[in-house]
């Protein structure tokens, strides 16, 4: 798909915008004040994938989290900071990679020019968090609600006070629970603007219906090449919203990457437990690195045909199933053994492109 034309800014190590691949962000839950559960959350943040964590700093006793993460994990850290200047200086000073903040909510000119000179001397970009249920006054004024423009012109309100300083490393956000309001937020902000854009469903809700939330409007958008990185908020550990994000970039063709699996919803035909089979398939497929299509079909006779784009398969049958790759049979295998037969031919390929790419290196 063609990808919408932004500014590229850098937080850390990860590009953001330009022709940079979409990355997977979160965010820490745990208090702030208890350094250890933020450096743990941190650790299992990224090892599921997560490329750019941010943390609440809510107070000058909380900045020193910063460093502390930036020893514990690779990925960037971006300090969410809410009104008091005086944190974006102190967490700019302390090493943080990015900055989330509303220029107009810190106070006077010489505070939004001294936060945009500090981000500027370390190459710091900020990005302007504007959120449906915290807009400001004079815009709901002006248009009554939360609409789509008046998110996107409190955004532009906010970049305007970082561009009288010369300051354009800026992400934009425009957040809001309604999805249908917050894709066409975005959507105008994509033609107002070269800004890079963060996606996000705000208050999406629990893990049930923020996953549908999210998958709806990150989805739409990111199908139309809008959106440069995403989170998924789910009342839920934070982990899980890293493990969304990737399946909605790979439902939508921006990752390839581990394996993808493919089930079939049963029917009269099938004579195993194909619910039950594909279940313990799925989680059994977090640990491989191989980018493949991985099938669990219920129909010996159909199974294979309908799964012919998948890299390796099984289909069951009366008390015997197939294993199968591209559609051609390998072997009958045993029911009891469908499993087993599957995840040894998963394994062996996901060994063999580990070597291979040992090789090419």
């Amino acid at each position: 798909m063609k990808r919408r034309k932004t500014r590229q800014v850098r937080a850390g190590k990860v590009a953001i915008g330009g022709s940079a691949p979409v990355s997977v962000q979160s965010m820490l839950c745990a208090p702030a004040r208890d350094v250890a559960a933020n450096v743990e959350q941190a650790r299992r943040l990224e090892q599921a994938g997560c490329e750019i964590v941010r943390v609440a700093v809510p107070d000058m006793d909380t900045v020193r989290l910063i460093p502390v993460l930036k020893e514990a994990v690779s990925m960037p850290v971006v300090a969410d900071i809410h009104f008091d200047w005086r944190l974006a200086l102190e967490s700019a000073a302390a090493g943080v990679d990015k900055i989330r903040i509303n220029p107009g909510n810190i106070g006077g000119d010489e505070r939004v020019k001294a936060v945009a000179e500090a981000c500027a001397a370390r190459g710091i970009p900020i990005r302007i968090g504007v959120n449906g249920g915290s807009l400001e006054k004079p815009f709901l004024e002006k248009y009554g609600r939360a609409t789509p423009q008046a998110l996107v012109d409190s955004a532009l309100y906010h970049a305007a006070l970082l561009e009288r300083y010369d300051f354009h490393d800026i992400v934009l956000s425009l957040k809001a629970s309604d999805v249908p309001t917050m894709v066409e937020a975005y959507r105008l902000a994509a033609a107002a603007c070269e800004y890079p854009l963060h996606l996000g469903v705000t208050e999406a809700g629990t893990e049930r219906m923020g996953l549908v939330k999210s998958a709806v409007g990150l989805g739409a958008l990111l199908m139309e090449g809008i959106g440069d990185t995403v989170r998924v908020s789910l009342t839920a550990d934070p982990v899980r919203e890293v493990r969304a994000a990737k399946d909605i970039l790979t439902a939508c063709g921006l990752r390839n990457e581990g394996a993808q699996l493919i089930s079939c919803p049963t029917c009269g035909r099938t004579r195993i437990d194909i619910i039950g089979l594909a279940a313990k398939v799925e989680p059994l497929l977090a640990s491989v690195k191989t980018p493949m299509k991985v099938a669990v079909m219920g129909c010996a006779v159909n199974g294979p045909g309908e799964a012919r784009d998948a890299d390796v398969g099984i289909a069951g049958g009366d008390g015997i199933g197939l294993l199968f790759k591209k559609g051609v049979v390998l072997r009958r295998v045993p029911e009891s053994e469908l499993l087993d037969a599957l995840m040894a031919e998963v394994r062996a390929m996901d060994e063999q492109n580990r070597k291979d790419s040992e090789q090419q290196a």
